[in-house]
């Protein structure tokens, strides 16, 4: 066989007994395997259908709920505010403050040139000072004139001066005590004067007129002001501020509710802007005009605690109660449905559903009713989610699918 590479020629060997039986025990320990491995997945449930449940949150109550009579929206408003402006008209030199400062009252926050008023103050100054020393010269020859007049009367008496030097004398004396009280007008008309200057100049510096906190700033330096901002380009109110002791809730509560609403009537006050806080208020006055369009009646709420984190134009929502809080009553409550416990063995049992799909069994304290809730001091957390009403069959791991209630 030329041509042909017989080395490569290879005999397969008969397979015996021994063969036959090696591959059937690889066959059946394959087998095991597999069936080992189905039956631990079926008893974690992989082949286990998903149980459907209703679900609800584990949510935070207040227990002023329970005591609310009736609930109003509203906006907080600073009942003193102001939009400072100056009494006359010029330019703005300089502003010291900006949104957010604190000022106390008679304090200057901006100013307008004012050097010509200055400067008619520098010589109200100066004519006091030359009244005064008019005064001084005509006391002076008043001094003067009343000695010789004394002394010519005496000369007289004596035939010793004439009676014309006797009358010249008396007229001289008459005239230094004109002339003295001449020099006091001047000195109140100086003194008139200056404090007229003293007030122009007053009024080209702008004070804050009691103690507040800038809300905004409407001028820039260089910008006219004039008190009537008609001008154009002209600006009227330098800063608005408001006193931040002053600020109170302004809700509308409905005619056909406002039988509910008392002077001093205790109050909880939610703000939008801080929903974790809640604050302790009272009716402070009930406005006697309804708002016809809206059919309301506009009450004003204010806080018994203060905060610097209320601020003004707050959107808030008042709950006006039946009665006032106790101490413990004002913190928050972690509440469930009461349908997601069972009672199982002496205890309070929740099934929990983890973020993996599957339920955990949870041993829960109760607390006290509240509403169609009811307390939980332990066990559980705001925001998790509970089966509602679980079945018998419903498992600790149990593979299930919530339906949010």
């Amino acid at each position: 066989m030329e041509g042909h590479d017989l080395s490569k020629l290879r005999l397969e060997k008969p397979v015996g007994r021994a063969g036959l039986k090696r591959r059937r025990r690889g066959v059946w320990a394959a087998v095991i395997i597999a069936a080992t491995v189905i039956a631990a997945l079926a008893l974690g449930g992989v082949f286990s259908p998903s149980v459907e449940v209703s679900a609800s949150t584990v949510s935070l109550a207040y227990p002023s709920e329970e005591l609310t009579l009736l609930n109003a929206s509203g906006y907080v408003v600073a009942q003193r505010k102001a939009s400072v402006a100056s009494k006359t008209t010029g330019r703005l030199v300089w502003i010291g403050v900006e949104e957010g400062s604190d000022v106390l009252k008679g304090a200057v926050i901006a100013r307008l040139e004012n050097e010509d008023v200055e400067a008619a103050k520098a010589g109200a100054v100066a004519n006091l000072v030359v009244a005064e020393r008019g005064l001084d010269q005509a006391k002076a020859e008043q001094k003067d004139a009343s000695l010789n007049f004394e002394r010519n009367k005496a000369l007289l008496a004596e035939g010793i001066v004439s009676k014309s030097e006797y009358d010249a004398g008396d007229a001289r004396y008459k005239k230094a005590h004109a002339s003295v009280e001449a020099a006091k007008a001047s000195i109140n008309a100086a003194k008139a004067a200056l404090k007229a200057a003293d007030v122009s100049v007053e009024y080209t510096l702008i004070r804050a007129p009691f103690d507040a906190v800038v809300l905004t700033k409407n001028a820039d330096i260089g910008d006219i002001i004039t008190p009537l901002g008609a001008a154009a380009n002209a600006k009227a109110a330098v800063v608005t501020i408001a006193d931040m002791d002053s600020l109170q809730v302004e809700a509308d509560v409905s005619e056909s509710n406002i039988g509910k609403v008392l002077l001093r009537q205790p109050c909880e006050i939610e703000l939008d802007a801080l929903p974790e806080a809640r604050f302790k208020g009272e009716v402070h006055m009930i406005v006697p005009t309804a708002e016809r369009s809206k059919a309301s009646i506009l009450v004003k709420v204010r806080f018994r605690e203060k905060d610097a984190r209320i601020l003004p134009e707050m959107s808030a929502k008042v709950s006006f109660l039946s009665r006032e809080l106790n101490d413990d009553e004002r913190a928050p409550r972690l509440v469930i449905d009461p349908s997601a416990i069972v009672a199982e063995g002496g205890k309070n049992i929740v099934f929990v559903i983890r973020g993996d799909g599957t339920a955990a069994e949870t041993e829960v304290a109760l607390g006290e009713k509240m509403g169609a809730a009811i307390e939980v001091k332990s066990g559980l957390k705001a925001g998790e989610k509970v089966v509602l009403a679980p079945s018998r069959r419903l498992k600790d791991g149990s593979k299930i699918k919530a339906l949010e209630k």
